[in-house]
């Protein structure tokens, strides 16, 4: 079900025809591996970017930034091709250098009547994100679709849709902000790294761990039955830096912890609410998977600007009753536990296992958490300063939970995520701390 606008204002975007943007120097035309870490990717992503210098408007907005990325695609050539599968039935690039999709807009009003992006209203700002017609699936779809959108008041936004498989966030983050040095007339500080295969599976494979974010999980809460017949409302909850010291006390203040850390007790707290809204049976399984940075956990730890998927998911099960019935220091316990178990030795086992299994994540009774907060969307810059907003579009899935920084000095934490109507009021409420 499309996630619902709490919005009243109706945002007009008059799009241009799509034109492709092919590298501006001749590339290698070769099959671009990609990782088991990329494979498990296989999503899009819809970003924002919105940007407002009064000295010095929008007119040549689109052309600076289709031009620098026509240059940076020399460099990122892979995001160029187009997916394809080989014979294994793996993804995999064909590097055709056929170019990135490139779309310019003009929107009908100011930037400023977008109004509040950091409670993302995806039925406007979709409109800032060109969608491929017909594509039926992400084989259909270009690796990288750009949208620039003028606004009356000389204001513009980039809009971005990028394959989760080509990027994790942190290689997305050195992508952009190397697309906008390209703008700038600047060097790449942080040149990609292409070569993904120092994270292929292992030969002989070896599965060293149970792996239990692959696990199926039986529904016998019918939560999937309320998320498809109920109107899905989308929230957005401010924790400012005293909530969050609060929320950390409150999670040590039995004894039992020594010390957590912001993560830890932000999504014990929300994976606690989450199931308490959803009114999950005292047996139902419930599964939290976190996105962990693997880069400096690996051995050898993976090379600055690697332009890959380095994340991987941890995760912790328990039933419902255990994780409402116990206090909160109990489930910060259980996300230590799994923030802890990310080592060298388990994300090369999960490498190995999809080698073997080709097992998806299954998504049952279960929240996934991705932070965003330390992703540096607010230094990226094509030549009109840092932008005034930035952020996703809509949560890729019903079951995300997406933590972003906010405020002064970027120390408030924004939680999005989406829940049916029913239960989103009852998350309300439990947020009040």
């Amino acid at each position: 079900m499309e996630k619902v606008s709490n919005n009243s204002f109706q945002l007009s975007v008059k799009q241009e025809e799509p034109t492709l943007v092919p590298p501006a120097e001749e590339t290698e035309k070769v099959l671009y591996f990609l990782s088991n870490l990329d494979q498990n990717s296989a999503f899009t992503v819809r970003t924002i970017y919105g940007f407002k210098s009064d000295s010095k408007g929008n007119k040549d907005a689109e052309k600076v930034i289709k031009d620098a990325l026509s240059k940076v695609l020399v460099h990122y050539y892979p995001l160029a091709g187009r997916l394809t599968i080989n014979s294994e039935g793996k993804l995999i690039v064909d590097c055709t250098g056929e170019g990135a999709v490139f779309v310019e807009a003009k929107a009908d009003c100011t930037i400023e009547e977008i109004g509040d992006t950091t409670k993302p209203d995806p039925i406007t700002l979709r409109k800032l994100v060109y969608d491929i017609p017909g594509a039926k699936n992400i084989i259909e779809m270009p690796l990288l679709v750009a949208q620039v959108t003028k606004f009356k008041c000389g204001g513009f936004v980039l809009g971005l849709c990028m394959n989760h498989f080509m990027f994790d966030g942190i290689a997305a983050m050195d992508f952009v902000n190397s697309w906008g040095e390209t703008a700038r007339g600047l060097p790449l500080k942080v040149p990609p790294f292409l070569d993904r295969s120092i994270l292929k599976a292992r030969n002989p494979p070896q599965i060293e761990f149970q792996h239990q974010e692959f696990a199926q999980i039986e529904d016998i809460s019918e939560i999937s039955s309320k998320f498809d017949k109920e109107e899905i409302l989308n929230g957005s909850f401010s924790f400012d830096p005293e909530k969050l010291e609060l929320l950390k006390k409150k999670a040590t203040e039995d004894g039992i912890l020594d010390k957590c850390t912001t993560f830890e007790a932000l999504t014990a707290f929300v994976w606690r609410a989450r199931t308490q809204a959803l009114g999950m049976k005292p047996d139902q399984q419930t599964r939290l998977l976190c996105v962990v940075d693997g880069r400096s956990r690996f051995e050898p730890s993976i090379p600055k600007g690697y332009s890959g998927n380095a994340v991987v998911l941890t995760n912790s099960i328990c039933s419902a009753r255990e994780l409402l019935e116990n206090p909160l220091s109990f489930a910060v316990g259980l996300v230590q536990k799994a923030v802890n178990m990310i080592t060298n030795s388990y994300m090369r086992s999960a490498i190995d296992y999809f080698e073997i299994t080709r097992a998806r994540i299954s998504l049952a009774g279960t929240l996934l958490v991705t932070t965003w907060s330390r992703l540096s969307f607010q230094t990226t810059d094509f030549g009109w300063g840092d932008p005034i907003f930035y952020g996703p579009v809509a949560l890729s899935e019903k079951e995300f939970s997406m933590f972003l920084s906010h405020g002064k000095e970027r120390k408030s934490i924004i939680v999005l995520l989406g829940l049916p109507a029913s239960a989103m009021k009852i998350f309300e409420e439990l947020m009040q701390i």
